[in-house]
């Protein structure tokens, strides 16, 4: 799999780290709230299609939480004013989770710079009468059992040791996730009604075992986006792209090459 690189940006007035790899089209990776480690395989996967900008939101991965950052609107601005300082056009922009949540958020404000969108396991839209896990009333452990259908998968992660460093900016992720997401709980309910906006084609990559957000959520996505196909993955939770990475990979390039871009 193809290496990725870190570094610092300073996009206005925000320190922002960003790995980076690959070449041809340029795609952006929008972590969920667990940070960008847990997407890193995907990710290097990802790098041998396409030149990959994965960058850590801020106020995750211990950067500093900015004084203008109060909700996700404010990340999809965020992430707009980071493609036009990058100058990327022809953009793949993929959110998992909350940061498919932040990808949608974008692409309804402005989608000039986007080729496709891509949401896997995505937050931001309420589905009535699909009820999923409340994510803050989890203990740690049975978080990983919600999120991997995969037992063997879940167990290895939770035999990992990690170090004082990452149990510390565990705590300060969830800090910053539950002042962005708490109330109303993980969704906006002004989104829905400007989904209709989004004007790319539109991948949407779901587990059909996904205990957090039941895979009625990625098919009322599906429905409410003009452009959008559902991926749903069978024996697959709650992360497509850890999970069932070569499929939802595999699901990507064939947007891509549909939409004339693919590297």
């Amino acid at each position: 799999m193809t290496a990725l690189e870190t570094s610092t940006l300073r996009i206005r007035d925000t320190a922002l780290r960003v790995a980076r790899g690959g070449s041809g089209r340029p795609l952006l990776f929008l972590h969920g709230p667990g940070g960008l480690a847990e997407s890193e395989p995907a990710l290097r996967a990802l790098a041998g299609h396409y030149d990959c900008h994965a960058p850590e939101h801020p106020g995750y991965g211990g950067s500093a939480v900015p004084a203008w950052l109060d909700n996700i609107r404010d990340l999809a601005n965020f992430y707009l004013d980071y493609l036009a300082q990058q100058q990327l056009s022809d953009v793949h922009l993929v959110g998992y989770d909350l940061g498919g949540w932040i990808a949608a958020e974008l692409a309804v404000r402005n989608s000039h710079a986007l080729a496709t969108l891509t949401l896997i396991g995505a937050q931001g839209i309420h589905v009535p009468g699909a009820p999923g896990v409340d994510v803050f009333l989890r203990t740690d452990d049975d978080l990983v059992r919600d999120t991997y259908h995969d037992t063997a998968l879940a167990d290895a992660i939770l035999a990992r040791t990690p170090t004082e460093e990452q149990l510390d900016q565990a705590v300060r992720d969830k800090e910053i996730t539950a002042r962005l997401t708490w109330q109303p709980r993980g969704h906006d309910p002004d989104l829905a009604k400007w989904l209709h906006r989004i004007a790319v084609p539109t991948l949407v990559v779901w587990g059909a075992n996904d205990r957090i957000l039941p895979v009625e959520y990625g098919r009322s996505w599906r429905d409410r986006i003009a452009r959008a196909t559902l991926a749903e993955l069978s024996d697959c939770g709650h992360a497509p792209h850890v999970e069932r990475t070569v499929d939802t990979v595999a699901a990507l390039n064939r947007l891509t090459a549909s939409s004339g871009s693919l590297a």
